[in-house]
């Protein structure tokens, strides 16, 4: 039995879901083998969720959507992808995922490397009875 405080194995943090369409072996080992890439990036994600959905309603074009889920610290990451194939449309939300991830942690780099002041543009008045405040107390408005 695991540690309760270690992490869960990455096939436990990945869950594909089928929508309107029978998940097959093959299509669940390769939408779990392409979101593998993902959990590369960082320990802290907690899950990512594939819904691979089949839309006959759509043109022909744009009848299968891959919605991918990342559930981290911090606000989620979503993405969607619609496209002709159901394949070309996980690779493309994968993708659209893994970009994403790396543009979060290039930015929390050079927020870290690169820190700013902030300036308040405006006088702040001084506070009545503290020991040196010389201004006088503002009249009751």
């Amino acid at each position: 039995m695991p540690h309760p405080t270690s992490p869960p194995s990455p096939s436990a943090r990945i869950i594909v879901r089928g929508v309107h369409l029978d998940l097959t072996a093959a299509l669940k080992a390769a939408a779990e083998e392409k979101a593998a890439r993902l959990l590369r990036h960082q320990d802290h994600i907690i899950r990512v969720r594939l819904d691979l959905e089949h839309d006959r309603t759509r043109a022909v074009r744009a009848a299968f959507i891959a919605k991918g889920h990342i559930e981290i610290r911090g606000p989620d990451l979503v993405a969607s992808v619609a496209s002709e194939d159901l394949y070309k449309s996980l690779d493309a939300v994968v993708d659209k995922l893994d970009r994403m991830l790396r543009k979060r942690a290039t930015a929390a780099i050079v927020k870290r490397q690169h820190p700013h002041r902030v300036e308040i543009p405006a006088v702040l008045p001084k506070v009545a009875g503290v020991p040196g405040a010389s201004t006088p107390p503002l009249p009751p408005a």
